[in-house]
């Protein structure tokens, strides 16, 4: 470890490799010109990713830190740039995703007279945010950094912000490097295990919910042989499938915006749910409506919950469970591994092929007006892609057409924001790229997405990686269309959207572009622009009538008694 004397931006930039990381997402600024300097001391450790809007760097990290498990890292300057990365902060906070943030501070002798781009950055991301902190003494950068590192990844996973000022950057001290703690993992009580055992055996209709951050694949084997070897339904949280293989016979879909009734018929029935690495958020519980609040089980046999967290205080916070069990995701699934095997068949096997039942009931393509079938189109796909293809989603109404109809496989990942916001495929899918060079790539966004953060595909071709992304163009923000459509039929306000020629928006960078109209076109689009190796985009052109996967807007119109035409 060096205790040389070095600039805070050197120590700063060193303080990142000590910590292991690979990749950092930035849009430059003046307020961390020493860090820059400092990173390209470090540029054979460490690759700089420069970007072109905040969101989209910060979006990168965060699908980053998805990925790996480990703190996706964003650089950004202080005022608007901050602003900017907000959004990232919030979706990191809400996927439980360890993510570190570090914001050019102005100096700090200028603190409180409203100077240039001055925030005060524990206030603004104090509510949004795991841990914000302000470096005012170079001498603790490595301590510091590494408390950061150990923030975001320690309970539950979660955003960090440091802001650091110029001079702290241009101060010159010496002290040693701080490198990782080796922590081991909180591991389940075996008690507790015997308890969680007991309880499986005394229910009659149980079910699995997979949800949260930092899962490995060793950690997803043993969840899914466990599940496999009981017979035990498994339904996935909101934008978690890569949680699970939905093509097995026990996967039950997935819970969250725009669930299937049925699931949500069947979890009401459930008399055990085991719930390992969800909150059991909104999205989760249908608005908190789907699971018995208190999760103890009335006197007369109502609904039990097992809640498997890695952070104690999130263990009946809202839902009051009948077992809680602290434990980081892959220790616990490290003990349901060493659980005795199963015996016999299970008796609630019945239970579980009606559950199965209802998501293969699900997953049929209906037929569909025009001539796009969307639903028959993205199965063909399904059908060719490589079996770890990464799949980035954006938020919207389009999303419930992956969801409800493709099949996330054990090696395949899938990734977007529980919180709902746009903008986030575009940049998570070169975030992704970047991360997993060898890999597929497919990000999926509507058009109101695309143009939020779309020209982040620029950050693809300066990065050198091509992934492919699939712009869902039906001319309106669907989801509010949708909410617009139900409360007040046919008077269409603020929802309609003009786009460009996607495909010459791609090609205008050097890049593939694709459009998809009609039934029979999307793979051969997909293995034309995968084969270009270049950054793609294929637009799939689809019936802006059919707003929803379920329902056209007549449909809406007829529900809500409007009638009107449109």
């Amino acid at each position: 470890m060096s205790t040389a004397t070095r600039t805070g931006g050197q120590l700063l930039a060193d303080a990142l490799v000590a910590q292991g990381v690979t990749h950092a997402f930035c849009v430059p600024g003046e307020s961390y010109l020493d860090l820059l300097d400092g990173l390209y001391a470090n540029q054979d450790k460490l690759e700089l990713v420069t970007c072109r809007f905040e969101a989209g760097a910060v979006n990168m990290a965060e699908a980053h830190g998805k990925l790996t498990g480990r703190p996706g890292v964003a650089l950004v300057t202080r005022g608007p740039g901050a602003c900017h990365a907000a959004i990232g902060v919030h979706i990191a906070m809400q996927d439980s995703t360890p993510l570190v943030l570090i914001v050019g501070q102005i100096p700090f002798s200028e603190t409180d007279r409203e100077s240039f781009q001055e925030v005060d950055y524990r206030r603004m991301f104090g509510s949004v945010a795991k841990w914000v902190t302000q470096i005012d003494d170079a001498a603790r950068i490595p301590e510091l950094m590494a408390h950061a590192f150990d923030v975001a990844t320690s309970g539950r996973p979660g955003p960090v912000v440091v802001a650091i000022s110029e001079e702290m950057q241009k101060a010159r001290v010496a002290v040693p490097d701080i490198g990782p703690a080796e922590v081991a993992p909180a591991s389940p009580a075996p008690a507790a295990m015997e308890r969680m055992l007991a309880m499986l055996d005394a229910a009659e209709r149980p079910l699995v919910v997979l949800g949260g951050s930092r899962w490995t694949q060793e950690a997803r084997r043993q969840v899914r042989e466990f599940c496999v070897a009981r017979d035990l339904p498994v339904a996935v949280g909101f934008r978690r499938q890569s949680l699970y293989d939905c093509t097995l016979p026990n996967f039950a879909g997935d819970l969250g915006v725009g669930a299937d009734a049925a699931l949500v018929a069947k979890a009401k029935q459930a008399d055990l749910i085991l719930a390992i690495g969800t909150r059991i958020g909104e999205p989760v519980s249908q608005g908190y409506t789907l699971f018995d609040m208190a999760g103890q089980g009335a006197a007369n046999g109502g609904q039990k919950i097992v809640h498997v967290y890695p952070e104690q205080a999130e263990i009946g916070r809202v839902y009051r469970p009948a077992l809680g069990i602290t434990a980081e995701i892959n220790a616990f699934a490290e003990a349901l591994a060493r659980l005795p095997a199963a015996k016999g068949g299970a008796r609630w096997s019945a239970w579980t092929k009606e559950v199965h039942a209802a998501r293969v009931k699900q997953a049929e393509a209906p037929d569909y007006a025009g001539p796009l079938n969307l639903a028959r189109e993205l199965q063909a796909l399904e059908k060719v892609l490589p079996k770890d293809t990464i799949f980035t989603c954006d938020a919207g109404n389009f999303a419930t057409w992956p969801n409800r109809f493709m099949h996330v496989t054990a090696e395949q990942e899938f990734i977007g924001p529980t919180n709902g916001a746009m903008g986030y495929a575009v940049p998570a899918a070169i975030g992704a790229k970047i991360t997993y060079p060898d890999r597929t790539v497919i990000g999926l966004v509507g058009d109101g997405g695309a143009l939020m953060t779309g020209q982040e595909i620029a950050t693809a071709f300066q990065a050198g990686v091509a992934p492919v992304v699939m712009v869902f163009n039906n001319g309106m923000y669907g989801t509010i269309r949708m909410y617009q459509e139900r409360a007040y039929p046919g008077r269409v306000s603020g929802t309609r959207l003009t786009n460009p020629d996607f495909a010459k928006f791609i090609e205008s960078f050097g890049g593939h572009g694709e459009v998809v109209e009609k039934d029979g076109e999307l793979v051969p689009a997909f293995q034309r622009a995968v084969a270009s190796g270049k950054p793609a985009i294929i637009e799939v052109r689809v019936n802006p009538e059919q707003v929803t996967h379920r329902a056209t807007i007549a449909d809406l119109r007829a529900q809500a008694g409007g009638g009107k035409k449109h």
